[in-house]
This record gives structure tokens, C-alpha cells and sequence, in this order.
């Protein structure tokens, strides 16, 4: 369900507490966004007219009663992101450390084409406060794009790339079509649902504007929920919205082979230990470098890379082994 009410009031009168299991959002800029043709020479004859802006002195107080609905609404383990400008971040932040959701990254989301400067530094990233409530595990789908053994043409982990904490996504410009005042890309929507909640999950949004979050959860096979305060958007939206067939951009999204790292997080048993070390001496006589050689070791016992590493290094913790597993890491 959508509601075309304030975001504070419509939390508190539609949605019941522990109810929501990601929060997607990208609140008001507080610096006058009402006017952003004026300050950036936009022509905006496209853009939905009756865009509301928080007054800049009344940001502090808004920030907190709206992360405060927004953290009572999550499930425990549910998962918050939320996107911000410079300018009132620290607004943000704060009222954030008023609660007690759990900051798990500050994301760094690098766009093209900033506004122009002359006098000082081109702006052109946003701030992305990634946060989880307590109480659960969080849902964090670690090989939703890319599997542990893909790389890229220089060998590089594409998983490990993909979960790297700036993120470079373009903007998406359409020209002559309706729009909202600030539309989030599909490409970046996608990567939060996606590694954040499961099929059937319940995503809402505090401030949907385009609906694009809205959309984006549907298409993904996800529940959508949210508030917009602005009528002329919400009733052009809500109809926008009725035309998006659940599950539709699963299709597109690329299959993921299936991860081999199918070990990881269980103990090392003292003959696994003794097997790895061996294999390893047999791989470097062989002639495979030890990057190569951790790699087959890593696929052939379904570890990861670092962990095997560690064996061979002998770098894990010993205190934690018996007498008789720690001579293993001094085996040559």
C-alpha cells in the first residue's frame, strides 16, 4: 500500500511496529530543492510540479522524527539505507546516533556530471548511511551478483569489487519524459534490494517521489511500501505503478554460478589442515605461483581464499589449535 500523506504521521497511523524489512530513502534536500531551477539553470517543464521542501532550520528535528518511525517500523535484522547530500548530513548522522540502529557502512556513491564550479571542487558523489537494527542477523546476500571465483581481465575478485564501499553509478537523464525532482538510478536500487532483502520482503519507502524504489521492489519480486506528501506525484505515480509486473527485472539480472566457496565458516579439521599443506607443496613444485596454487586449493576444498592463505602462512591463531594442530603450520 502507497499514501499520499506526511511520512512521519502515515508511519505511525499505517504501519505497525517490526513490520518493514528494508527501508530505501532519499529524504528532502533541505537546501531549497523546491528551487533548483533557479540555482542550477535546470529547465524542469517535465519535472511534476508541488515538490515540498523542509525548511532548512526545521531539518535537525525532521531528521529525527523520521529515522526514529523508520527504526520502530523495521524488523530486528532489517536494514536501513539512506541517501544524502553534504550539505544537512550531519542532520542525518545525528539523529541516526539517536537511535540504536547499527551503522554497518558509509557508503560513497560516485555520480557523473556534478553541478559546475569554477570557484571550488566539482560535487559529484552522494552519501549513502547504510544501518541495521539489532536483535537479528541481517540479511546480506554476499553473492547476489557475483560468486566468490569469478574475476575480472586482471584477476581481480569481481565479488570483492562489487562489495568495495564507493560505488560509481551513472545518473539516469530523461529527457522529455515526466519525473520526479530527484530520481535514484534503477542500477543502484537494484544493488541495495538485492543484497539486502529476499523475494517477498516488505521495502518501504519514506519519501517515494518517483516511486522509483517502489518499482525497483516490485520488479525484483519484492512487497513495496511508502509515503509521498506530494499529491500531483503521488497521483501520477500511483498510476505508473500499477503498470510494473512483479518479478520482471529478475529476468534481466545475470545468473550468478554457483558459488564453490561451500566450506567457509567451518572448522579446519587437523587432516584437511595436513591435505592443504601438502597439496600446496605439490602445486609450487610444479611450477604454479602461490597466488595460483591458493586459488586450486581454495576451489578444491571449498574455502576461501584468505583462509587458505592463512594455513600457509601460518598466520592462524594458534592459541586456538591443540599442540598436536599447531606442528601442522610447521610442516615445510
Amino acid at each position: 500500500m502507497f499514501y499520499n500523506c506526511d511520512c512521519i504521521e502515515g508511519a505511525k497511523k499505517y504501519l505497525s511496529d517490526n513490520s518493514v524489512d528494508l527501508i530505501i530513502t532519499d529524504p528532502p534536500y533541505g537546501i531549497g530543492g523546491d528551487k533548483l531551477d533557479k540555482h542550477y539553470n535546470r529547465n524542469e517543464n517535465n519535472v511534476i510540479d508541488g515538490y515540498v521542501e523542509i525548511p532548512e532550520e526545521e531539518y535537525p528535528i525532521f531528521s529525527e522524527k523520521w529515522i526514529k518511525e523508520a527504526e520502530r517500523v523495521l524488523k530486528p535484522g532489517g536494514s536501513i539505507y539512506i541517501v544524502s547530500g553534504y550539505t544537512n548530513l550531519r542532520h542525518i548522522l545525528n539523529a541516526l546516533a539517536k537511535t540504536n540502529l547499527i551503522e554497518r557502512n558509509h557508503i560513497i556513491w560516485k555520480y557523473n556530471f556534478g553541478v559546475y564550479t569554477t570557484k571550488k571542487y566539482i560535487s559529484s558523489h552522494y552519501h549513502i548511511l547504510y544501518y541495521v537494527k539489532p536483535g537479528k542477523k541481517p540479511i546480506f546476500n554476499t553473492y547476489a551478483f557475483f560468486s566468490d571465483n569469478e574475476k575480472d581481465e586482471n584477476g581481480r575478485s569481481l565479488n570483492y569489487k562489487d562489495r568495495e564501499d564507493v560505488w560509481i553509478i551513472n545518473r539516469e537523464y530523461k529527457p522529455c519524459q515526466i519525473k520526479n525532482k530527484n530520481e535514484l538510478p534503477e542500477s543502484l536500487l537494484i544493488k541495495m534490494i538485492m543484497y539486502s532483502s529476499n523475494e517477498k520482503d516488505l521495502v518501504c519507502d519514506f519519501f517515494l517521489g518517483s516511486f522509483s524504489t517502489a518499482k525497483v521492489a516490485i520488479g525484483l519480486g519484492r512487497r513495496a511500501t511508502g509515503f509521498e506528501i506530494n499529491k500531483n506525484a503521488f497521483l501520477y505515480q500511483i498510476e505508473e505503478i500499477k503498470k510494473i509486473n512483479s518479478g520482471y527485472l529478475l529476468e534481466k539480472l545475470r545468473n550468478v554460478p554457483e558459488n564453490k566457496i561451500i566450506n567457509k565458516g567451518k572448522p579446519l579439521k587437523i587432516e584437511e589442515i595436513k591435505n592443504i599443506i601438502n597439496d600446496f607443496q605439490e602445486l609450487i613444485n610444479s611450477g604454479l605461483s602461490k597466488k595460483n596454487a591458493i586459488e586450486k586449493i581454495s576451489l578444491k576444498y571449498g574455502r576461501g581464499y584468505w583462509s587458505i592463505l592463512r594455513i600457509i602462512d601460518g598466520t592462524t591463531n594458534k592459541s586456538s589449535l591443540s599442540i598436536k594442530e599447531s606442528s601442522l603450520f610447521d610442516i615445510k
